[in-house]
C-alpha cells in the first residue's frame, strides 16, 4: 500500500489490498526500495513483489491539453490482475449504436408533431377564454407562478449541515522542497493554537528548508512550519504562521467505537480540487496496510479503517468524519489500479481508502506538538518483514548487527526468543511483520498485552509490557 502521494514500493501487508497506492499527489517519483524496520520491532529488507505503486509528491490537476483525437479509440473491458497494471481502463468499450430505420425515426417525428399541434389548439383556446374574462375584469392576463420552493432544511446530522460545520476547519496544503518540488494535501485544525494535523508525507518536501501553506475555504492562505512529523506513523502537525484567533478546532471522535457500516465523510483536495466532499461508509477496521512517504525511506504502517468513500491524491491528511461530524481518521492511502485514466498519469478512487484512526492519531499528534518527535510502542524484537500469512517471525538476526531480541527488552522479559512465531496480539490475528507492528502502534507505551506464539508446533502466550522507543531513527 502507498501513501497517496507516493510512488515507492513499501513492504505488503498480507491482510490488506495487494497493491497499495496513495491519495495526494502528482507525477510518482521513481521508486525505491524502502528501507526495513523500526528499531528492533522489525528487520530486512522489504519483500520485492507487488508493493505498492502510488501517486507522486502530491495531487495537481493534470495542466496538459487535450488531446486532439479525442475522444480516445474504445478501451478494451477493465481486467484487475491482482497488481494493478492489467489492460482495460474505466470499464468496457463504448460503441456507437445502430441508427435505426428511416420509418421509424419518421413516425416518432410525426408522433410528435401531431401531439404538439393538438395541445398547441388546445393551449390556444385556453388563452383565449381566459384572456377574453381577465380583460373584463382586471384588464390583466398575467397569471402569478411560484418562484420559491420552500425552504431547504439542512439539519446537522445531514451531510450538507456536517461539511458546513466542518469545512471552514480544513485547509488545502502545499508543500515545496528547496529544489522545487512538491504537491497538494489536506490538514484540519487541531487547536485554537493554529496547529494542522495533517500526514507527514504530504508535508516531507517541506521539513528541511522548504516552503509550506495552508488556506482555508475562504481564500485565506497562511505560511506554515513543521512542528513535528513521524514517518511511521504518516502523522505530522504543522503550525500557521500569524494564526487566525477565531480558529475551531474540529471534534475528535472515539475510532474504537466505529462499526462497519457507518456512514463517512470526507474532506480533502482530489486532485488539487480543494474543499471536496465525499461520501461513504466504513467498510472494513482493522485493516493492515503498510506504505511509503515516496523518499525512499523507512515504511509506515497502519492497522486501518477502511473506507469506499471517495478519496483521491489530495485528499491524504484530510479528516474523514462520522455522521456527526466528529474526526474518526486521517485519510492516508488507496489501493488503486494502475491505470489514471483522463490523461492525468494518476491512479484514482476504487472505492478502497485507508485512514489512520483518530486515537491514535490524536496521541501522536500531542507526542509531536509537547516534544517535536515521535514516540513509539515497541516489543523489543525483530521480526522478518516477508510476506507470509503465517505470522510474524522473529529473526535470528537483528537490524544493523543487532540482538534479534533486545536483552532486558519487553520480549527478552516474556520469555520469546530468535524463531518464534507470533499469531496473535491480544484478540488481533497476526499474518506478517508489518501486521504485527501495525498493531503495536496502536498502542502506547506501557500497556500490557497478551501475546499468542508458536514454538517448536506449540502454542504458548505471554503476557508484555510495551517499551518505548523515541524518533524515526
Amino acid at each position: 500500500m502507498s501513501t497517496e502521494n507516493e510512488g515507492t514500493a513499501v513492504p505488503p501487508a498480507p491482510s490488506a489490498p495487494p497493491v497499495p497506492v496513495d491519495a495526494p499527489a502528482a507525477p510518482a517519483p521513481q521508486a525505491q526500495d524502502p528501507q526495513g524496520p523500526y528499531g528492533q520491532d522489525a528487520q530486512g529488507q522489504a519483500p520485492q513483489g507487488p508493493g505498492a505503486s502510488g501517486d507522486a509528491p502530491h495531487p495537481g490537476v493534470s495542466s496538459s491539453a487535450p488531446d486532439p483525437s479525442w475522444p480516445p479509440p474504445p478501451t478494451a473491458p477493465y481486467s484487475d490482475g491482482g497488481s494493478g497494471s492489467g489492460p482495460g481502463g474505466w470499464g468496457s468499450s463504448y460503441q456507437q449504436p445502430a441508427p435505426k430505420s428511416g420509418r421509424g425515426r419518421g413516425g416518432l417525428v410525426a408522433a410528435v408533431l401531431v401531439a404538439a399541434l393538438v395541445a398547441g389548439g388546445v393551449g390556444g383556446g385556453l388563452g383565449y377564454v381566459l384572456a377574453k374574462d381577465n380583460d373584463e375584469s382586471t384588464g390583466s392576463t398575467t397569471v402569478s407562478a411560484s418562484t420559491n420552493g420552500g425552504d431547504v432544511k439542512r439539519d446537522p446530522g445531514t451531510t450538507a449541515g456536517v461539511a458546513a460545520k466542518a469545512l471552514p476547519s480544513t485547509v488545502t496544503i502545499e508543500a515545496e522542497s528547496t529544489s522545487g518540488e512538491g504537491g497538494t494535501g489536506t490538514g484540519f485544525v487541531f487547536d485554537t493554537q493554529g496547529h494542522i494535523v495533517t500526514n507527514n508525507h504530504v508535508v516531507a518536501d517541506a521539513v528541511d528548508g522548504g516552503k509550506l501553506t495552508a488556506t482555508f475555504p475562504t481564500g485565506k492562505k497562511y505560511d506554515a512550519e513543521v512542528v513535528g512529523h513521524a514517518q511511521g506513523y504518516d502523522v505530522a502537525v504543522i503550525k500557521l504562521k500569524n494564526a487566525p484567533s477565531d480558529l475551531k478546532p474540529l471534534t475528535l471522535g472515539d475510532s474504537d467505537k466505529v462499526a462497519v457500516g457507518d456512514s463517512t465523510i470526507a474532506i480533502g483536495a482530489p486532485f488539487g480540487l480543494s474543499d471536496t466532499v465525499t461520501t461513504g461508509i466504513i467498510s472494513a477496521k482493522n485493516r493492515p496496510v503498510a506504505s511509503s512517504d515516496g523518499s525512499g525511506s523507512q515504511a509506515s504502517y497502519m492497522s486501518a479503517l477502511q473506507t469506499d468513500a471517495s478519496i483521491n491524491p489530495g485528499n491524504s491528511g484530510g479528516p474523514l468524519l462520522d455522521a456527526r461530524g466528529n474526526v474518526i481518521g486521517i485519510n492516508s492511502a488507496i489501493q488503486s489500479t494502475g491505470n489514471g485514466g483522463f490523461g492525468t498519469g494518476q491512479s484514482g478512487s476504487i472505492g478502497l481508502g485507508f485512514a489512520i484512526p483518530i486515537n491514535q492519531a490524536k496521541y501522536v499528534a500531542q507526542e509531536l506538538i509537547k516534544n517535536g518527535k515521535p514516540v513509539y510502542a515497541k516489543i523489543g524484537a525483530s521480526v522478518s518483514l516477508d510476506d507470509s500469512s503465517d505470522g510474524a517471525q522473529i529473526t535470528d538476526q537483528g537490524a544493523g548487527g543487532a540482538a534479534p531480541v533486545e536483552p532486558g527488552g519487553p520480549a527478552a522479559k516474556a520469555g520469546l526468543k530468535p524463531g518464534d512465531v507470533i499469531i496473535k496480539l491480544d484478540d488481533r490475528v497476526i499474518d506478517s511483520g508489518p501486521t504485527l507492528i501495525g498493531e503495536i502502534w496502536t498502542h502506547q507505551p506501557g500497556d500490557k498485552v497478551t501475546i499468542t506464539y508458536e514454538r517448536g508446533g506449540k502454542q504458548r502466550t505471554a503476557e508484555v509490557t510495551l517499551g518505548s522507543r523515541v524518533g524515526d531513527n
